[in-house]
């Protein structure tokens, strides 16, 4: 099964999202967004795909959000996007695209939606939230 998360190592719930992919027995391709962001094309079907708007897909806190005047509701999605793409922090995180579907990951175990039933035992998130139990079945 071929996956792709689009991730930023420096994110706890990436980081977690990345870690539950892997328990599957995935090796998903990692895609450091903020060095190697996705093309306009990519950032636009994988909003679609996940079923959001433009506006539901750009990350707010810690980012220059704010500073850009973002939030004012007559900024268009053309706008948002080119904003995304100049400023890749601003695109929300983890992205996750597999073959059955693709999910923007927050809270993290929403990539369980989208992975196959193969997890391999427990797992709990960094915080020590238990997601899966010992036989790798979804507790959350």
């Amino acid at each position: 099964m071929t996956v792709t998360i689009y991730h930023n190592p420096a994110c706890g719930t990436s980081r977690n999202t990345l870690a539950m992919i892997r328990n599957a027995g995935i090796e998903p391709t990692v895609v450091e967004y903020l060095k190697n962001p996705p093309s306009r094309a990519e950032l636009e079907a994988m909003i679609a795909a996940a079923g959001l708007t433009v506006r539901q897909a750009i990350r707010e806190k810690g980012t220059p959000f704010a500073e850009l005047g973002l939030g004012d509701p007559s900024r268009s999605d053309e706008e948002l996007l080119d904003a995304m793409l100049e400023h890749p922090i601003l695109i929300n995180r983890p992205f996750v695209v597999a073959p059955l579907g693709t999910r923007l990951c927050r809270p993290s175990e929403v990539v369980l939606n989208i992975l196959p039933d193969t997890h391999k035992g427990p797992f709990s998130k960094e915080d020590g939230e238990a997601v899966l139990d010992a036989g790798g079945k979804r507790i959350v």
